[in-house]
């Protein structure tokens, strides 16, 4: 097997009395399309978050590309660049979506404006929004936020070959968006596992169409353990009672909500 872009051994996180991760392992691959399913409030996005350095768990190690990772988003010493978009897309309201998407670049490169703004107008047409530079976020839609956060995720800096991301992982990336609007993002984010330059994704979901539009590969987490992992031709002949029950939406079955059975 190959060295896996991202592996997870035994993570756990606690936050107070409660557990969100218990020994979590997982891998992703080079090219995977990997969906992490799951009821809300079961370690989906914990896990994506030490993923990206922006949590530290309690116990388990992360590896990078091989690499044992101390999970800081800001270590110098982080072997490759983990891309996050985020539930809620996370734009700066008082900036222009050119300031947003272009935000790192414009604080840290070398780069001059001019520049920076041609490598945001090209990211923009990538996620079907061009001509939006010097538009607010407050004049755009729910699903048009999004996308400029993935633009925001897939912006490098051209003459640092060590900022091109190498995974892009998104939170809820169709939470709160009507069904067209969520199948305008489940095929802009596989189209951008083609066109981005950035070939592996994984991302947390509970939305049917979702799941099946972008997952290649998928894992069931529930109670901060993983219950089910399989691929997608899977799904419906699984004998799994937790995949059985999530995917159905029945009351019955293993599946608890705050320590009383569903």
């Amino acid at each position: 097997m190959p060295t896996p872009l991202i592996e997870l051994k035994g993570i756990s996180k606690r936050f107070g009395n409660a557990v969100v991760l218990d020994g979590v392992d997982l891998c992703i691959y080079k090219g995977d399309a990997l969906t992490v399913l799951g009821p809300s409030g079961t370690g989906k996005s914990t896990l994506f978050r030490i993923i990206a350095g922006l949590l530290a768990p309690d116990e388990g190690e992360l590896y990078v590309n091989g690499e044992r990772c101390q999970t800081a988003i800001d270590d110098p010493n982080r072997p490759i660049r983990v891309s996050m978009v985020f539930q809620q897309a996370a734009l700066f309201d008082s900036l222009t979506v050119d300031e947003n998407v272009g935000f790192f670049l414009y604080q840290n490169s070398k780069l001059p404006p001019f520049r920076i703004r041609e490598l945001v107008d090209e990211k923009l047409e990538l996620v079907g929004l061009p001509g939006i530079a010097d538009f607010y976020p407050a004049q755009l839609s729910g699903g048009m936020r999004k996308r400029v956060s993935f633009a925001r995720a897939i912006l490098d800096d051209p003459n640092d070959s060590a900022d091109d991301p190498q995974i892009l992982l998104y939170d809820e990336p169709t939470a709160g968006l009507d069904p067209i609007a969520s199948t305008v993002i489940e095929d802009l984010i596989v189209r951008l596992q083609k066109t981005s330059g950035c070939e592996t994704y994984s991302l947390v979901t509970h939305q049917h169409s979702t799941i099946r539009r972008t997952g290649e590969r998928l894992i069931l987490l529930y109670q901060g353990k993983v219950y089910w992992q399989g691929l997608l031709e899977e799904l419906d002949n699984s004998d799994n009672p937790y995949l059985h029950q999530f995917l159905s939406g029945s009351v019955n079955g293993p599946m608890e909500v705050f320590g009383s059975q569903i």
